[in-house]
């Protein structure tokens, strides 16, 4: 009866040890699996963090191309024929006539002055630091600012809800794509009046640029492809939507909608 007892407990004791391992073997591949899902989790953010980065990098060199394009052609078409004249204006002085050399230089004087004043709005123009340091909305008035003295436009900036600071490189974006849109305008439109609209909700921040000039259809739409396209990208780096709708004869309007999260809210270091 002893030795029945004595076994049913060896027996009781290696069942208990067996289950005891079992159970121990079970929870530590329970853990391994955790870690190893945790591993991939945090090794996809990664990934989907590098591969953000580095499509907010290949978004701003495709921005800085089209701004030095910009510089180019400004150079080119304004600065260029001004500083020509003005080179001109010197190399036919008369110095026979005293009123004569005086205008000449008093002319090219006027016109140096001009490239001056013109490459310093050039500089502010494509330089990052006018958003860094005044924001998004005196960039904006800036840009408008600068067109406005052309008078070709009749210019409208319209804020609606209240204006909060967004991270730098969310604000950057959104100015160049007001440039890229302005510029469209100034270059194919051949509009009348401009309207620039951001919208400040609880939840999203909706930007509008509507001018009233030929618009286009939707053939058109799909041919204009690079701008469009860069412009649609800019809008998803920060989980956005871009859309563009246009009218023959009534106008374009191209409106961007951004969610208000940490990522478009936090301040954070610039990529540039």
């Amino acid at each position: 009866m002893l030795s029945t007892s004595s076994e049913a407990i060896i027996v009781f004791v290696i069942v208990c040890t067996v289950l005891i391992l079992a159970l121990m073997l079970f929870i530590a591949l329970i853990v391994y699996q955790y870690q190893q899902k945790q591993f991939y989790y945090f090794k996809k953010i990664e990934e989907i963090k590098i591969s953000h980065d580095n499509a907010l990098l290949a978004s701003h060199a495709e921005i800085q191309e089209q701004t030095f394009q910009n510089i180019s052609r400004e150079i080119h078409d304004n600065i260029g024929q001004k500083l020509t004249l003005s080179k001109l204006y010197l190399n036919l002085l008369d110095f026979n006539s005293v009123e004569k050399a005086n205008m000449s230089v008093k002319n090219s004087v006027s016109l140096i002055s001009e490239v001056i004043v013109d490459l310093s709005d050039i500089s502010r123009g494509i330089s990052s630091e006018i958003v860094l340091n005044d924001g998004l909305i005196h960039a904006i008035e800036y840009e408008m600012g600068q067109l406005e003295k052309s008078e070709l436009f009749k210019l409208d900036f319209q804020i609606k809800g209240d204006s909060i600071f967004l991270d730098y490189n969310t604000e950057l974006v959104l100015f160049r794509i007001v440039q890229e849109s302005l510029n469209n305008i100034i270059k194919h439109a051949e509009a009348g009046n401009i309207l620039i609209k951001l919208d400040y909700e609880e939840s999203f921040l909706n930007l509008l640029i509507e001018d009233n000039g030929v618009g286009f259809n939707k053939e058109e739409l799909h041919s204009k492809g690079a701008g469009l396209n860069n412009m649609t990208k800019r809008a998803m780096l920060m989980d956005g939507q871009f859309t563009i709708s246009s009218e023959l004869g009534v106008g374009t309007k191209v409106s961007v909608q951004i969610p208000l999260n940490e990522k478009t809210l936090k301040q954070s270091k610039s990529l540039l």
